[in-house]
């Protein structure tokens, strides 16, 4: 059993609004230079899901589920620092008040809180509805691993990740793929991953067929190679974090799916265990 201090973690609300899409510009310009008018960010997304492979749809950034925001900024980054992935989100406004749902993502740039629903729910919710999350997660410590820092998850979905105590201090988590140190891309530098996300570059076919990164899903865990995000996100060699798919493959240069970080280690004390079932969705059973 890893023992946690989750009985020292508060439980507090966070809140934000259905986000509409934006575009004040229609084009998007490709990594091969060709502009491309296409769907991304923001609203309800009804038929992209938690489970669905992130690769392959026509259009950019795209957020499965529901996307909300505050246009607070000081609100808008309470809600992306305390909102966790696996924390309980439901509906408080509209035809769809009371539905129940899970935070599946946190996205950087554009700064929203990503949220599954049931279909039957998303076709009663608009664009403007609140939605409340018991934000619970940020602080989390493994008692007996002090070196790895965990961030933006639910504690109950840390229990159903199935960890093991590994050998000479390392814990074991399965994840659906490894990524190297070169492809991250998007959102590198930046000075916290305590909220948001970066982005697998996937520009290099060669790179994405070697490492399988084509049947990325949307919720899969991936173990980051080499990557630091203790305090911010950069290159460190024998660093390891480990990471949720949160949204699509992108067209742009230096994006690609976008991984928020659930745990990080300057040292390599975090072993991946390659399981294509180590996705959210099967632990959150949505």
């Amino acid at each position: 059993m890893i023992k946690t201090n989750i009985k020292n973690l508060a439980i507090q609300s966070v809140q934000g609004k259905i986000h509409h899409p934006m575009a004040s510009f229609p084009y998007r310009i490709s990594h091969e230079g060709e502009p491309n008018v296409l769907p991304a960010t923001g609203g309800i997304t009804y038929n992209v899901k938690i489970g669905d492979c992130a690769m392959g749809w026509a259009g950019d950034h795209i957020e499965p589920g529901v996307s909300i925001r505050n246009e607070d900024k000081h609100e808008n980054g309470a809600l992306n620092l305390l909102a966790c992935i696996g924390n309980e989100a439901k509906v408080i406004t509209g035809d769809g008040k009371g539905a129940k749902g899970y935070v599946t993502g946190i996205h950087g740039g554009i700064n929203h809180v990503l949220i599954y629903f049931r279909e039957e729910d998303l076709e009663r919710m608009c664009v403007d509805d609140k939605i409340l999350i018991k934000a619970h997660g940020q602080g989390l410590k493994l008692i007996d691993y002090p070196d790895i820092r965990i961030m933006n998850m639910d504690p109950k979905l840390l229990t159903k990740l199935r960890i093991q105590d590994g050998d000479n201090g390392k814990i074991r988590v399965p994840v659906a793929k490894r990524v190297p140190p070169y492809l991250m891309g998007s959102g590198i530098g930046s000075s916290t991953a305590y909220n948001g996300d970066y982005d697998i570059m996937t520009a290099d076919r060669e790179a994405v067929e070697k490492y399988k990164l084509g049947s990325l899903k949307f919720g899969d865990l991936v173990i980051l190679e080499d990557c630091d995000n203790t305090f911010g996100r950069g290159y460190l060699k024998g660093a390891v974090s480990v990471g949720v798919v949160v949204h699509s493959d992108c067209i742009k240069m230096g994006h690609g799916p976008g991984i928020t970080t659930i745990m990080t280690c300057k040292r390599d004390l975090i072993e991946g265990i390659i399981d294509e079932t180590a996705n959210i969705a099967n632990y959150l059973d949505i």
